[in-house]
């Protein structure tokens, strides 16, 4: 009787143990280590000389003939804000307008009642933020009981994290009836529950709306430096808050309100219109 066998020949043995010496092999073999790529530096984030930060990477000199909207987005609305202020934010050439190589933000009154005042808030949300590098504002502000100008900054994601986990920054607010004080505050939290803010007062022998000034903020790892007209007059760091969200990217804010809990209402001796100029606004980073 022919024998039918049901395993494997020889041949097929010797491959399958050939396999079986590359696996193991395979197993045992030491494979190299895999070591990631240190992560790029920040740009700009080391310290240095304002003097040293040469290299123009963002600017408007509001040299057209209107506000230049590739740049800029008008924030509109009178809801107060927030500090009960009392002007309506437009879009109307009549509030936000170029003249003569300035940008003009103009409050003006109107008829009595609610938001009595219009007036203009801008800002580069959406179409240019900032992180590492200098700031720099040149800019005339006006003066007078209730109105208040700033030049200052949120966090990009303000979106994601509401505001003041985004963090803001200050650079200089005015208190329309005190024209020699300037203010910069840095405002953070955990939550809107947690609003912290540390900052100064800058009092100066001058009346700060008699003409052009160039507020300026350094930003870089863990510190911000703050200069009026290139003098150094507040520094803030990462030991004055925690949590601490100034490296992130921001973008910029020009406004002019009128009344609120900053400065209270305008009374019978604030005249209007008023007005905000501003020169230019630059960002500079070192090489």
């Amino acid at each position: 009787m022919r024998k039918t066998f049901t395993g494997i020949s020889l041949r097929q043995k010797a491959g399958a143990s050939y396999l079986l010496a590359l696996s193991l092999l395979a197993c045992t073999e030491t494979k190299p280590q895999v070591i990631p790529a240190p992560a790029p530096a920040l740009v700009n984030s080391e310290a240095r000389e304002p003097n040293q930060y040469t290299e123009l990477k963002w600017s408007d000199d509001f040299d057209g003939s209107a506000l230049d909207q590739t740049k800029w987005v008008y924030e509109q609305g009178a809801s107060g804000w927030g500090n009960q202020e009392l002007q309506n934010y437009t879009n109307s050439p009549e509030n936000v307008f170029t003249e003569s190589g300035n940008l003009v933000i103009r409050a003006k009154q109107q008829t009595p009642g609610t938001n009595s005042y219009t007036s203009g808030r801008i800002i580069t949300k959406g179409k240019q933020s900032f992180q590492f590098g200098r700031l720099d504002v040149r800019a005339k502000v006006p003066k007078g009981k209730g109105v208040w100008p700033a030049i200052w900054m949120l966090g990009s994601d303000i979106d994601q994290n509401n505001w003041p986990v985004c963090g803001e920054i200050d650079i200089m607010e005015l208190r329309g009836s005190k024209p020699r004080e300037m203010l910069s505050t840095m405002h953070y939290g955990t939550g809107s529950a947690d609003h912290r803010y540390t900052g100064t007062t800058e009092r100066l022998a001058y009346d700060l709306s008699d003409d052009f000034h160039v507020f300026s903020v350094v930003r870089s790892q863990n510190l911000m430096r703050f200069y009026l007209d290139g003098r150094e007059y507040y520094r803030f760091s990462n030991s004055d808050a925690s949590p601490y969200p100034f490296n992130n990217p921001f973008f910029v804010i020009l406004n002019l309100a009128i009344g609120g809990n900053f400065d209270g209402n305008p009374d019978a001796t604030t005249t209007f219109p008023q007005q905000m100029q501003v020169d230019y606004v630059r960002f500079y980073q070192y090489k």
